[in-house]
């Protein structure tokens, strides 16, 4: 411990808190901050007995921790030093060192939120940013502030953006410790072709066995790889005394243990770990880091509604962290399997859980807590609205909520469980129902990756899922499933038995109630067929099945898990449900309606009465005859939706319109007839010419014209005739219609000869506009276009009375157009 950098800073650090509620502590890798931090602070006067909580994130490295810990003081576990993770916890009357694992420090604050026997909350490799992590970390500050002014919180990280923390913290001192690390060379080593991982990464195992000395470091996604990995190596030729040991989350603590121990004498040992490995554990011996640059998250899956495990690219930090393995006793070498190139690409940090997972479950942590609001809290990065809100609605729906979003008596119970809110409603349901042992395989698998490779896997009936779990847990016949994936799913399985205090075999092998039991925790998605594999879901989406599906087939199904890719859902698993069921187990979310709607066969509005379960129609009869206010209100829908082309508008109507869009344009507080504006107000100037009809033929016979006329008051009919008149009288005589098609420019198309002895342009609008005159030949062809008569008869009308006066010679084209006679004629009659 002596030796350990961290001992430099431990007194500033103790200065700190003996004065100050919160710190923060960077520490390099080596520092020995995870072991070296907390039995520093036993004997502090402020401690006064108390105990110390350190959450770390991982299970592997909470063990170790507290076991080394405890072997410093000369103790076993359970003693002064303990931990408590979940389904295994060894702690006694006198530990004052408690490692936890994430979820365990929320439970602890929910039964007891001042933790009043507690005198340091410590958030190691806090830069991981685990949902769970934050939100301890605002649940703890809250109590911080309301309930235990004395309670002091540590935040310890490796690289963290220590001014965020320390500004969260109330600005709280920080304190930096150099680790203590010896150099390590990175080597690129970019993969070339279409590998599998597992025949890079042993390819990359064989190198560095020629190339290094000493024990080499393995990073994986996940479990599936390290034991192809694994399979690789033991099927190749390797180097003699050479052991492989895996290293992940489910291994029995005994194998975890030799993974981490030192290697015997004479033998290399090659560790193929997850992201376990990364911080805070030192595996002895290891000289050599082999890092795939892939680790395993849990985001936000919009096919299952609940968080998933899926494999992305590491940070850059992340890749650091790993690195940095290599040089904990000795220098060393990193491998890392890509390019500087593609390093150069790697996001900087890790995007923080609570940034892109889902938030049901936070949600009902908060519920229970009392909080509604998340700004209530403080966080380093804030819940995002949308995915928050998405969440409550959820719980609202399973019944963890009541309309005010208050947490329900149900809600307690679902939030005592730890499982996401649908697997959680699901088992109390279930066992309800004396079906817990059926549903808690169901959440098992639900939460772990498909059992099924292949061929197989296209099938995405459930029910063969929970079959080959039977058949395996009754006689070890994985039968083509994932031997591995089979018993992650047991021991899943197992845990939420234990909680549910279930009988292990009890009504387990009655699977025809699968589809019964996922509609609990998916009553957003229990599908009506619709034909060749398509369903509606209960939520209003539409999803469909792969071709030649023999599930297609159900009248009803539950879908478990969607890939919302495409526009339409693919449904990647599910299971039947008989329609009896969701009558009995969802009759409180069955709705009778009347519905009146418009039947596009017949053209007409009709009326039914309709059995409703969320989207669904479970059951359809027809009605008596729709009232004339639903039938105007559904016609009036209709024509929203299809527009108002759909209504007879004939020439005067249209023109009447248009003439309304030019007074518009003049006078604001005159009526919008645009087309948005007549559909925005449809109930306001058609409603009332509705009423008694019933389907398109109907429609045909509205008074248009009496419709848009009745918008106006009667100054605004007496002033539309004399500011937008219909026709304009000319000279000659004639009466010629004005075209308002354009309300910004209305034109007035008339022969040249028409308009002799006239000077200037007719003006409208109550003489603010004048028209765009378009002057015609004898023909009717457009040979001026002008809003400035007075000019054209200056200048242009004498070249163009050449062009015409050679073209009809015979027509009347005087030398002075003012002076002349206008006529409709070929010559004026004297």
């Amino acid at each position: 411990m002596k030796q350990l950098p961290i001992i430099q800073v431990l007194p500033d650090l103790k200065n700190i808190l003996n004065t100050a509620q919160a710190a923060v502590l960077i520490a390099e890798p080596g520092a020995g901050k995870t072991t070296g931090t907390p039995p520093a602070f036993l004997d502090e006067p402020w401690m006064a007995g108390k105990s110390i909580l350190m959450l770390e994130p991982r299970r592997l490295a909470a063990r170790s921790a507290a076991t080394y810990m405890a072997s410093c003081l000369g103790e076993s576990v359970g003693q002064t030093v303990g931990y408590r993770m979940r389904n295994d916890t060894k702690v006694g009357k006198n530990t004052r060192i408690v490692v936890v694992t994430e979820g365990v420090l929320t439970r602890m604050l929910q039964s007891d939120p001042s933790l009043g026997d507690v005198g340091l909350v410590i958030f190691d490799e806090f830069h991981e940013r685990s949902l769970h992590a934050d939100l301890g970390l605002a649940l703890t500050l809250e109590a911080q502030a309301v309930l235990r002014e004395d309670l002091r919180i540590l935040i310890m990280s490796a690289t963290l953006d220590s001014e965020r923390v320390s500004a969260l913290l109330g600005d709280a001192p920080v304190v930096n410790c150099p680790g203590r690390t010896y150099p390590v060379e990175t080597i690129y080593v970019p993969t070339t072709g279409n590998f599998p991982l597992e025949k890079t990464a042993a390819a990359a195992v064989r190198r560095a066995l020629v190339e290094q000395p000493g024990d080499i470091l393995v990073f994986l996604p996940g479990e599936r790889e390290i034991r192809r990995t694994q399979s690789e190596l033991e099927n190749g030729s390797l180097a003699e005394k050479t052991v492989i040991r895996p290293l992940y989350g489910q291994l029995p603590q005994n194998i975890q243990d030799a993974a981490v121990a030192a290697s015997v004498q004479g033998e290399r040992k090659v560790v193929l770990a997850t992201s376990i490995a990364e911080t805070s554990l030192t595996i002895e011996g290891v000289r050599t880091v082999i890092d795939t640059g892939q680790r395993r998250t849990q985001v936000f899956s919009p096919r299952t509604g609940m968080p998933s495990l899926t494999t992305v690219p590491v940070s850059k930090a992340s890749a650091d962290q790993r690195r940095g393995r290599a040089g904990r006793t000795a220098p060393g070498v990193c491998y890392r399997l890509w390019s500087q190139e593609e390093h150069n690409r790697l996001p900087d940090d890790n995007v923080p859980e609570i940034m892109q997972t889902d938030l049901a479950q936070l949600a009902l942590e908060l519920a229970l807590w009392g909080v509604r609001d998340t700004a209530a809290l403080s966080w380093l990065d804030a819940p995002p609205a949308a995915p928050f809100a998405q969440g409550t609605a959820l719980l609202r729906q399973l019944g963890a909520l009541d309309a005010g979003g208050a947490i329900t008596p149900h809600g307690h119970s679902m939030a005592a469980l730890g499982a996401h809110p649908r697997a959680a409603h699901m088992l109390l349901r279930a066992a309800e129902l004396g079906t817990a042992p059926l549903a808690c395989r169901l959440a098992a698998l639900l939460q772990e990756r498909d059992l099924f490779k292949g061929p197989a896997a296209l099938d995405c009936d459930l029910t063969l899922r929970v079959e080959a779990l039977l058949r395996f847990e009754r006689s070890a016949d994985s039968g083509g499933a994932d031997p591995a994936a089979l018993r992650a799913v047991l021991r899943e399985s197992r845990h939420f038995l234990a909680q549910l205090q279930a009988a292990p075999g009890e009504n387990v092998n009655d699977i025809s109630r699968c589809g019964l039991l996922l509609s609990f925790a998916y009553p957003d998605r229990i599908g009506q067929k619709r034909g060749d594999g398509a369903f509606l879901l209960s939520s209003g989406r539409g999803a469909a099945m792969r071709e030649g599906q023999p599930l297609a087939r159900s009248s009803y199904i539950v879908a478990a898990s969607i890939d919302d890719r495409a526009t339409q859902g693919a449904i990647m698993l599910a299971a039947e449900i008989e329609e009896g069921q969701l009558l009995s187990y969802h009759a409180d979310r069955i709705t009778e309606e009347a519905d009146v709607y418009w039947d596009k066969e017949s053209g007409s509005v009709k009326k039914r009465r309709r059995t409703m379960l969320g989207a669904l129609v479970l059951k359809e009869t027809s009605h008596e005859r729709p009232s004339a206010e639903e039938m105007a209100n559904v016609l009036l829908s209709v024509i929203a939706t299809d527009g108002i082309e759909i209504l007879p508008w004939e020439k005067g109507t249209i023109q009447l319109r248009e003439r309304l869009m030019f007074m518009h344009t003049l006078r604001s507080d005159w009526p919008d007839v645009s087309d948005f504006a007549l559909i925005a107000t449809l109930d306001e100037w058609l409603l009332p010419y509705l009423q008694g009809m019933r389907n398109l033929r109907d429609l045909q016979r509205i008074p248009l014209a009496r419709a848009l006329e009745g918008m106006l008051d009667w100054n605004q009919r007496q002033m539309l005739e004399k500011e937008a008149p219909t026709h304009i009288s000319v000279p000659s005589g004639s009466r010629v219609p004005v075209d308002y098609t354009n309300p910004a420019a209305p034109v007035l198309a008339v022969r040249l000869q028409e308009m002799f002895g006239q000077l200037d342009t007719p003006r409208i609008g109550g003489g603010k506009l004048p028209v765009l005159l378009h002057l015609l030949s004898p023909a009717r062809r457009p040979v001026q276009v002008t809003s400035d008569l007075a000019s054209f008869w200056r200048g242009t009308y004498f070249e163009v009375k050449k062009d015409l006066k050679g073209r009809y010679p015979k027509h009347y084209w005087p030398d002075d157009p003012l002076q002349a006679i206008p006529t409709n004629r070929t010559r004026p009659v004297k």
